[in-house]
């Protein structure tokens, strides 16, 4: 096996587990998502969360480590859509934020 097809093949495994690992920390951004919203009483919309930034930083022990961020949107009401965000350090969650809303009873 030469230098070239050897390149190929590590850089072909390296894109796999990247993929299979962004799959893996988007679900576990989209349960925190889905959470928060259950947890503040409003409507968590489409189920799903978009991936907006991907950074390289330091978590809390100061190893490098992937900083992933994701928007979902949530209403109220069923007639707004209201953004919010999750952060990612590495697999874990660092923040889910909330735009303002009107607080229903």
């Amino acid at each position: 096996m030469d230098f070239l097809s050897l390149s190929g093949l590590i850089l072909s495994v390296l894109l796999g587990w990247f993929w299979l690992n962004s799959i893996s920390i988007l679900e576990i951004a989209r349960n925190a998502a889905k959470q928060t919203c259950a947890n503040a009483k409003v409507q968590f919309l489409d189920d799903t969360v978009a991936g907006v930034s991907l950074k390289l930083s330091r978590d809390k022990l100061g190893r490098r480590v992937l900083r992933r961020t994701y928007r979902f949107e949530f209403s109220e009401t069923g007639n707004t859509r209201i953004e919010g965000q999750v952060v990612m350090s590495g697999n874990t969650v660092e923040s889910v934020t909330m735009d303002p809303y009107l607080m229903l009873e």
